[in-house]
């Protein structure tokens, strides 16, 4: 009966979603005339009907679009759909869609006859599932496939073309990859859509004030009487998919943390031109434990495995970008100083006429402020850029130049630093193009152009609030001059307020958030026969009634009266006295809690990975 749906390769765009006391039924509602789809509230299983069953009671019925997968946990499962979504523009002339709300439907009735431990178990496990429903930066169409930059997809064969889009999508970037399995498994093609996780922000730039409907950026540039359009993906990997802190450097297999791809896709008169960029945490088997401290050390695990890691991630690159340039942009002296020496001794067993690899300490040289120096930085990597190039197609489509390299750059979060850098190595690669076009001159800059410049600054800088938020839970930091083209008061403030709240994020809110992507990835498999520690397994009565709120309110409160006091202690010898005793108490209690961060830290109950 599954068969049936193999027939047809159109993913279904519409549908509805009707809800049974003992079944949950997805109708196609576009037109299609597809056989619906069936499952079980029970224990999930699936199946196609032609016609609506008839029902003593009236279903819930709601409108849909698209199923994301489905989730199979202790006792249950969870069908997870997109109950609301907004079209944010095109992608090479395909309507692209961001996920707005997603919603998780159990099919656990069969829990009813589980023990209560398994019942608790399913409880806690289905709790994140409530935090995944949060998920942000989750795009979509039913036409294109967004996993592949458009040189991928250009160099796809007619024979792949005509695949269902899941069957050509790379698996590195297809965030619902895991979740898809029981869909593919039942040969549901027509239900199966792909979804990524990053951003898609569209810009057009003409001197017409044409009017392009998206969410995101609609920007409006003179440039003469030319039409420019411009588009910016980013595609994170699901490898070693995580949030800052609890996701650091490289697994034994050399997928990196906070891997993503950025493409910049300019469309003008028919002309198609792409360039892609790619970024990473530091390929070494590194991690950074959270123990309340600002800046937790970093710890490098395995040091004797780091050449052979190293080899193993540049050899991946090489495999699907050609050659690569590696530029890190760590501090040369403490803590980043000491792994990025480590990452340089190990990047000497790789380095080939393919691979380079180039250390910039950013900091160092471009400060807090003077942003501009990253030209310096240029001139050493210029070479690689202009024999590497970028994607290039003429208005029949035919290929007139390819991409052959990437440059890869990583600092330690690879997301503010790096984002600067990618962002001044896109609008030297867009100027090229331009110049190859015959829209600029040989002199001409985008900064010729004030509202094309503004245009392009705020595309990056809303490419790396995305990329960031995603990530560590805020926008970027030093995103004023990647938005404004310089450093402002507001700006350094705003940095200093999102420094803050990484800071509470990755030690109280992370350590669950990551436990559910783990959950969706596939990256840790609920089994019976697993051991999982529960919340009240973790700790005694300590653990119990500790937070952060209430530590940093001690600490604080010690600190004003300890203030206060001292203020008065000029008048007072008893105030002078009492001063050093609130920030005795202040200084012991912050100890304490820096002693005992793992009691308060929120980590990741889940513990063995897939």
């Amino acid at each position: 009966m599954m068969e049936r749906a193999d027939s047809s390769k159109k993913l279904y765009s519409r549908l509805r979603l009707w809800e049974f006391p003992d079944q949950y039924i997805v109708e196609p509602t576009d037109g299609s005339c597809g056989s619906s789809l069936v499952i079980s509230r029970k224990d999930g299983s699936m199946s196609l009907i032609d016609e609506l069953p008839e029902s003593s009671s009236v279903p819930k019925v709601r409108p849909i679009f698209g199923v994301v997968g489905m989730l199979k946990l202790l006792a249950g499962s969870y069908l997870i759909v997109i109950t609301e979504r907004e079209c944010v523009g095109s992608y090479l002339g395909h309507p692209i869609f961001k996920v707005s709300s997603l919603k998780i439907f159990p099919c656990n009735h069969s829990l009813e006859n589980s023990t209560a431990e398994q019942k608790k178990m399913e409880t806690e496990f289905s709790g994140l599932l409530n935090i995944a429903e949060k998920t942000s930066g989750l795009y979509f169409s039913y036409e294109t496939n967004l996993t592949l930059s458009a040189q991928r997809l250009n160099d796809l064969g007619d024979e792949s073309k005509l695949l269902p889009l899941w069957r050509q999508a790379e698996p590195r970037f297809l965030w619902n990859n895991y979740m898809l399995e029981v869909l593919i498994d039942n040969k549901l093609d027509p239900y199966i859509l792909p979804v990524v996780q990053g951003n898609i922000l569209i810009s057009l730039l003409d001197s017409f004030f044409l009017n392009c409907s998206s969410s995101f950026n609609n920007f409006q540039a003179a440039i003469g009487k030319d039409v420019i359009d411009v588009t910016l993906v980013a595609r994170r990997c699901t490898r070693r998919n995580g949030t800052r802190m609890w996701r650091r450097g490289a697994d034994s297999d050399g997928y990196v943390a906070n891997f993503v791809e950025s493409e910049q896709i300019m469309q003008f008169n028919g002309f198609t031109a792409s360039f892609v960029q790619v970024r990473g945490s530091i390929p070494l088997l590194w991690e950074q434990i959270v123990d309340l401290t600002y800046k937790p050390k970093f710890q490098i695990v395995k040091l004797e495995e780091a050449p052979r890691v190293v080899e193993r991630h540049f050899l991946d690159l090489r495999k699907k970008y050609g050659a690569v340039f590696a530029v890190d942009l760590v501090n040369k002296h403490g803590g980043e100083g000491r792994l990025s020496e480590k990452y340089a001794g190990a990047m000497q067993h790789v380095v080939s006429d393919d691979v380079r690899y180039l250390h910039f300490d950013f900091h160092h040289i471009c400060g807090h402020v003077h942003f501009e120096r990253l030209s310096i930085l240029y001139e050493q990597i210029s070479d690689f850029i202009e024999r590497n190039g970028y994607l290039l197609l003429n208005e029949k489509g035919e290929k007139m130049k390819e991409q052959l390299g990437v440059l890869r750059t990583n600092c330690i979060d690879c997301l503010d630093r790096t984002n600067v850098t990618q962002s001044m190595i896109g609008r030297k690669m867009l100027e090229f193009q331009l110049r190859r076009l015959g829209v600029f001159g040989a002199e001409e800059t985008i900064s010729s152009h004030p509202k094309f410049d503004d245009s392009f600054k705020v595309l990056w800088a809303n490419h790396g609030d995305d990329i960031s938020l995603q990530y560590s839970g805020t926008g970027a930091l030093k995103g004023d001059f990647v938005r404004y083209g310089q450093r402002t008061i507001q700006g350094i403030l705003k940095d200093g307020w999102n420094a803050l709240a990484r800071y509470y994020l990755n030690n109280f809110c992370d350590g669950t958030k990551q436990d559910a992507i783990d959950l969706l990835q596939g990256h840790y498999i609920v089994s019976v026969s697993r051991d999982m520690t529960t919340p009240s397994q973790k700790g005694g009565g300590l653990e119990a009634v500790a937070s952060f709120p209430l530590a940093l309110s001690l600490v604080l409160t010690g600190f004003f009266f300890a203030t206060m006091s001292l203020r008065q202690g000029q008048y007072d010898l008893r105030h002078f006295f009492f001063s050093f005793m609130w920030a005795g108490l202040s200084v012991a209690l912050a100890a304490f809690v820096r002693a005992n961060g793992r009691i308060f830290c929120n980590r990741p109950r889940l513990h063995k990975p897939r």
